[in-house]
């Protein structure tokens, strides 16, 4: 970015620290505005710092500053406060972290044809990349299985894996954790995280925006962080501030005490459900009251993870005297942990929880007695449908008989006892609705999680002892999201335990909570399909949306690691733990999940026990090392990336083919035709699958007419740095439902001809026809996961605007990002209450001097209008639009 910087107004702020006879400095928040900075919400106090700090007059102003000072008047206001933000570092995981790279690379290219020095094109802001998300379970219940889908994992991902490699060589400023050494949130928790900065004496808040909308996992540690879209957190790694709504602030108070049986799943699970129902899109929730102290850093930690499942930008929770404990527990170094004490205590960031005179001011409040969470699940389709683990039984049931949605299958009465027998390693098995065909202790939530883990391993323990069993055909696996979690897993010795019940150590990544879950046996599948039923995966994940964990389980449920074990000991979910028993000892007695179910008293015996310091020490001392296959793989030694035509992985993106240096006058949308009319809830799952490719998809047969067998396709998520497979896979859900079409799945009518083909197939005869594209959606347009092809792909489509009742903040915001309008109607109005069918043509009338939160018209064919607003927020994303996206935008700028 080019520097207008002048002197910052707040240096005269600045105050010496002492911390064990070393001096430091820091901006004294509190002598600006004395009063109005005792009544912020801490998470805002985050905020606050890096605007004081950040004070240029360019990226951010000293009127940015006052109006975060000022935040407890704006939150009042109906009009919306813009403000500017800058992180103190980005993190990314591989998934999104190659197309940034492979962006980057693009736009070295870029500057170079305008002239320009492409070496600008490099981090400013610090970058933490972690390679996570491509290890998937094809080999679990065998002693190996760490080791060969590891080795499988770099087979696959070898050309991949050497870009990343790389991009860690040519850009600077910039860490690259390799493969095999956790899930990213819990190596930023345990391991990347500051929690306060030392900048050369300067000490400031850690804040982060990451690429993965469960960034806010470090919230747990008292760190403001959320998740960006990968464009928008381009942007910052190379120095733009974000532009922001200064949000409003929900404290949600905790207070009482958990009972023996629930666990921080059930929780987050019992949160999720709650701030779903009263609404927190968009805003902060901050934790306080007495609750928060009976909670540990990983307690909280899973909490936050979740709070994109919730709506909100993030689930704060302030640093507090655990948090300076865990930091000891996971080995910081005695210095960092001095000057995080001193600093937060001396800015007035740091919390008692018991002190209610700390409490700040907040723009709402709601509450929750801990007393009152039991166990829990969430399903069959969504993580805020939260269910007590005592009615699952019977809400399973209902939703078999429920007409098809988020909570129903539409199983004729006829076919409710439908089974299905099938032979596997030589007995016979049978199947029915309900039957649980995947186990997977893993993701980012849970596994992060001792009590939880240990739990686990507990509840294993005595399944074992008491003779249960888990039928062969269940594929089960844990992935845990460290190696300090393999760790005390075998240090307490749970191990053989669990692997006894075929919950073997699989590798370390998101893996089936990400859609990794790997082939199910052939038996099973075939099934399963030819009697249409309804079978189970349960997960300790965070996300279950439909087609996410395998094509073959239409139920999928969040769960404890602890209930993970019991149902896949049972087999199904269409059983009531209190009155049937989970299978029988070897003496033919009943035993009941009450029996071996372990109390929280003991499983924090074992975890005070064996989680301790030195565990982190060893295996975090090894993170940057890197495996042996990562420190053989070549990768060129350039700074212009040289791209291989050939590729089916890396190839340079199309974002700035034609561009030229001017600014592109913003044009009205003529005559557009839908492409997809779909209804509520569409996730990012739905728009940019991260699954595997279908062998009859689009992309599929790209891949095949480059010569690659089915075996050889991998995922979507891995091949995110090719936009051809990607804009092939875009809306190739199975599940998606598109009222154009009678049935779900990835296939639309080219409305010209009426001719039905694959989503992908009718886009490309638009482009060659001429016409632009819209999509029309309902509430919620694109929750879920931070997927930049989410928007890539659609802007790769056609797709010119998207017209939703609502919006994902995510989501929305890579929407801006890739120059795509998104539209909303007004309060009240929705698409078919319009009348709309989806078989109109649409014009939007976009006048040259747009500005945020306008209302425009929209003409339908020759005759109606409807008029939508367009959900641009700030200045700053209207000129991302104007240059037809962030990446052209700073491009213009760095050339």
């Amino acid at each position: 970015m080019e520097s207008r910087e002048g002197s910052n107004p707040y240096n005269n702020v600045k105050c010496s620290l002492s911390v064990n006879d070393k001096e430091y400095y820091y901006f004294n928040l509190r002598s600006v505005h004395p009063g109005k900075y005792d009544k912020l919400p801490f998470s805002i106090r985050v905020l606050l710092e890096s605007g004081v700090r950040n004070c240029d007059g360019f990226h951010v102003t000293q009127q940015d500053v006052e109006k975060i000072y000022n935040w407890e008047q704006h939150q009042k206001s109906e009009e919306t406060t813009e403000v500017s933000f800058k992180p103190s570092r980005v993190i990314l995981q591989d998934f999104t972290g190659v197309p940034a790279l492979v962006d980057f690379a693009a736009m070295r290219d870029a500057v170079n044809q305008f002239g320009g020095n492409p070496l600008k094109i490099n981090p400013i802001c610090p970058a933490d990349l972690v390679i996570d998300h491509s290890v998937q379970v094809d080999f679990s219940r065998r002693s190996d299985a760490l080791d060969k889908n590891q080795d499988l994992e770099f087979e696959r991902n070898k050309e991949r894996f050497a870009f990343l490699k790389w991009g860690a060589q040519n850009f600077k400023n910039m860490i690259v954790v390799p493969p095999g050494s956790g899930i990213v949130h819990q190596v930023n928790l345990e391991y990347l995280a500051r929690v306060v900065f030392d900048q050369d004496g300067l000490l400031y808040p850690d804040s982060v925006v990451g690429t993965d909308s469960h960034t806010t996992m470090i919230n747990g540690l008292g760190v403001v962080g959320w998740g960006v879209g990968g464009i928008e957190a381009e942007a910052v790694m190379l120095g733009q501030a974000i532009s922001m709504v200064l949000p409003q602030v929900v404290g949600y108070r905790i207070f009482g005490q958990l009972s023996q049986l629930a666990t921080s799943t059930d929780v987050v699970l019992t949160i999720t459900k709650h701030l779903r129902q009263v609404g927190v899109v968009g805003k902060f929730v901050e934790f306080y009251g007495t609750g928060v102290t009976e909670l540990s850093i990983a307690d909280r930690a899973t909490i936050s993870n979740m709070c994109p499942e919730y709506g909100a930008t993030v689930g704060f929770f302030p640093v507090d005297e655990k948090t300076i404990a865990y930091l000891r527990q996971t080995n910081r170094p005695a210095e960092q942990i001095a000057y995080v004490e001193s600093y937060m205590k001396a800015a007035g960031m740091f919390r008692d929880f018991n002190n209610h005179d700390e409490d700040p001011v907040f723009s709402e409040t709601y509450e929750l007695d801990l007393s009152t969470v039991v166990p829990s699940l969430s399903g069959p389709k969504r993580p805020q449908d939260r269910i007590s683990q005592s009615d699952f039984k019977l809400d399973f049931n209902e939703c078999l008989r429920n007409k098809v949605g988020f909570k129903g299958f539409g199983i004729a009465e006829e076919k409710l006892g439908t089974t299905a027998s099938f032979d596997y390693e030589g007995a016979t098995y049978t199947l029915r609705h309900g039957s649980v065909v995947i186990a997977a202790i893993t993701s980012c939530t849970n596994t992060s999680n001792p009590s939880v883990m240990l739990g686990a391993g507990l509840l294993a323990k005595k399944a074992v002892e008491a003779g249960l069993e888990v039928a062969p055909y269940i594929k089960t696996s844990l992935s845990p999201g460290s190696g300090v979690v393999t760790y005390y897993l075998k240090e307490s010795g749970v191990v053989p335990a669990l692997e006894k019940l075929g919950f073997n150590i699989v590798g370390y990544g998101c893996m089936t909570c990400i859609g990794n879950s790997g082939p199910l046996p052939d038996t099973v599948v075939e099934a399963i399909e030819k009697n249409d039923l309804v079978c189970c995966g349960i997960l300790s994940g965070n996300r279950n949306f439909e087609g996410r964990i395998h094509p073959n389980t239409r139920a999928n449920y969040l769960a404890s690691p602890l209930l993970v074990v019991a149902y896949a000991i049972a087999g199904t979910v269409d059983i009531d733990f209190e009155t049937e028993p989970l299978g029988y000892s070897a003496d033919k007695k009943p035993v009941f999940l009450r029996d071996i179910y372990p109390t929280r008293k003991e499983i924090q015996a074992v975890e005070q026990q064996f989680v301790i310091p030195a565990m982190f020490q060893h295996v975090y001392s090894r993170i940057t090392i890197g495996s042996d296959s990562w420190n053989k793989l070549e990768s060129p030694k350039c700074d212009l990336y040289p791209w291989d035509e050939s590729s089916t992985y890396i190839k340079r993106p199309p974002f700035f083919d034609n561009m030229s240096k001017d600014i592109p006058a913003i044009q009205s949308i003529k005559e557009a035709h839908v492409l997809l009319f779909l209804g509520d809830s569409v996730t990012t799952d739905h728009i940019s699958p991260a699954g595997s490719i279908a062998r009859n998809s689009p992309a599929a047969r790209y891949l095949a007419s480059h010569g690659l067998s089915p075996r050889e396709f991998n995922s979507y998520g891995a091949r995110r740095g090719n936009d051809e497979i990607m804009a092939r896979g875009t809306f190739a859900n199975i599940r998606l439902i598109n009222y154009l079409m009678s049935k779900p799945g990835p296939r639309t009518i080219h409305i010209p001809s009426g001719e039905e083909m694959d989503i992908f197939d009718a886009a490309d005869r638009y482009r060659k026809e001429g016409h632009d594209l819209i999509v029309i959606a309902g509430k919620e347009y694109g929750t879920g996961s931070s997927r930049d092809w989410a928007a890539k792909g659609p802007w790769k489509l056609g797709v010119a605007a998207v017209i939703a009742e609502s919006f994902e903040r995510i989501h929305r915001s890579n929407l801006v990002g890739m120059g795509i309008l998104p539209l909303q109607f007004l309060e009240g109005q929705h698409a078919k209450g319009l009348g709309l069918t989806g078989k109109e043509k649409f014009t939007i009338n976009i006048p040259q001097d747009i500005k945020p939160g306008q209302v425009v018209d929209i003409q339908v064919g020759e005759g109606s209008s409807f008029q939508a607003q367009v959900r641009i927020d700030t200045d700053v994303e209207l000129a991302y639009v104007r240059n037809k996206g962030i990446l052209n935008y700073m491009v213009r700028k760095l050339a």
